[in-house]
Formats: structure tokens, sequence, C-alpha cells
């Protein structure tokens, strides 16, 4: 088993448009100071970025690699920052215990370990409920489940999820405490220059 600390800051810079993210690590020491930079573009590919302070080294990170494991977890880069909708053509295949089903087909599969995907959204919320990847053979590969969604600020959120291996077994629980919306950040956080030098009034323990 291994646990990881960190800080996610989120702005959204437009509603249901273009969101910057800025992950921060604490714990373990072999990951510390670590920095995950996303900025989520509509029209193109994300930029992301990451920081490892051990080789002092800002890093691309290529939209091919979007698919990677996040710091050694059984979640990806992309389950971090979210996947373009533009990436897939989706179908609604119909309601299961009050949740749309939708199916969810790449446009592109270079870069892409499965076939198709479906997420569950719950009808009245419009949260993802859980989101199963399947291969060519229509065999599920991976699961991410939301097992806890609080109501935060009149706001849904997801403070558990899971992601589980099911091709090759292991799971990765994501666990989100003290959530605070509307807390005044500033668009200049998510500044290149602070990948090496993150802000200390948001990234102090």
């Amino acid at each position: 088993e291994r646990a990881r600390r960190m800080r996610i800051l989120r702005r959204d810079v437009a509603d249901g448009k273009e969101q910057k993210f800025f992950v921060f690590f604490f714990e373990p020491a072999d990951v510390a100071r670590t920095v995950f930079m996303v900025w989520k573009q509509m029209d193109r590919d994300d930029d992301r970025w990451l920081y490892l302070p051990g080789l002092d080294l800002v890093r691309r990170i290529a939209a091919t690699d979007k698919r990677s494991s996040f710091v050694g977890s059984h979640f990806v880069y992309e389950d971090v920052s979210g996947r373009s909708i533009e990436a897939d053509t989706h179908e609604l295949v119909g309601m299961e215990n009050e949740a749309y089903k939708i199916r969810n087909t790449p446009k592109e599969t270079k870069g892409v370990e499965f076939a198709y995907y479906v997420v569950w959204v719950d009808a009245k919320s419009f949260m993802p409920l859980r989101a199963e990847y399947y291969d060519a053979k229509d065999t599920p590969v991976r699961r991410i489940t939301a097992e806890e969604i609080r109501d935060i600020n009149g706001f849904p959120t997801v403070t558990r999820s899971v992601a589980e291996d099911l091709k090759r077994g292991g799971k990765t629980t994501l666990e989100f405490q003290n959530v605070r919306y509307d807390v005044g950040l500033d668009d200049a956080v998510f500044a290149e220059r602070y990948l090496r030098k993150p802000p200390v009034e948001w990234t102090k323990p």
C-alpha cells in the first residue's frame, strides 16, 4: 500500500469551458514538491506540465501521454483534468437506476487503451457515478467509481473515488478533504514560473 497527500487547486476560467489545475504533492518524501499543472482547452489538446524537484526539471506532458499513470496510481493524467468532450462520439443507450447510461467511443484510437467506455450519469445532479472502459472484445478492463458524493456549499462534490484495474488487478482510492469553493484563486497562480516555486499561501500544509 502506498499513500500520497496533495492539494488540488482548480480555477474555472469560464463556466463549462476552460479550466486550470495545479496539483502540489506534500507526501511521501520521494514525491514531495512535485507539481502537475494543466490548462484545459476546449478547442485543442490540453497543455500539461510536470515539475520533478529531484531533477529540478519541468517537463511538458505530450497529448499522447495523457493516458499514462498519474504518479504511479491507477488513475491516469486525463482522469485528474478530465477528458475532452470532443475526443469521443457519445450515444445515450438508456436509463439505469435513475442514471443516464452513455456510451463513448474515441474518435482517435491511437494513444488510448480502450475501445469505448460507458458512463452512468445521475439524472438529477448530472454527476458521473461510474465509468467502465472496455476492450475490442467488450471485456471491461478498467473502472472508476464515485463512492461518495456530498453537497458542499450547494455543489454536488465527489469526495471519494476509486480507480480499478480489472485486467491486472489493483486499485487506487482518491479521497478529498477540506473542499472549498470560491476562494479567490488568482489566474497568476497557474503560471509556469510557479512550478518551481509554488505560492506559499496555497501550498502550505
